[in-house]
């Protein structure tokens, strides 16, 4: 595998880099990053075990409340996203925090 060096757009590279595969921009917190995908998962050889689909149905639910929030809560989530730093978006807190409800 080659070193690359990132350009002044891309700030750094994750993943395995290789030759064959489409490359993807993806945009964490402040940070542009790229990756490519190497070796798509082949869902006949290897489905997804129950563990998965757990956390795929989970984070359905996630999705499904954030959906269904009122303009209030979502006023409230807006409130107590202005007193914290985790969080980039307003979108994510809000996500993280129905994510975390469904855990508890």
């Amino acid at each position: 595998m080659a070193k690359y060096k990132p350009i002044d757009m891309v700030k750094f590279y994750q993943g395995k880099i290789c030759e064959h595969s489409d490359t993807y921009f993806q945009k964490r917190g402040r940070t542009l990053c790229t990756g490519r995908i190497c070796e798509p998962r082949d869902l006949e050889k290897k489905p997804y075990s129950a563990e998965e689909l757990a956390a795929q149905a989970k984070f359905a639910q996630a999705r499904a409340a954030v959906k269904a929030l009122t303009s209030e809560q979502k006023a409230a989530y807006a409130t107590a996203f202005e007193n914290q730093s985790k969080y980039g978006t307003l979108q994510g807190y809000i996500f993280a925090q129905e994510y975390a409800k469904l855990g508890a």
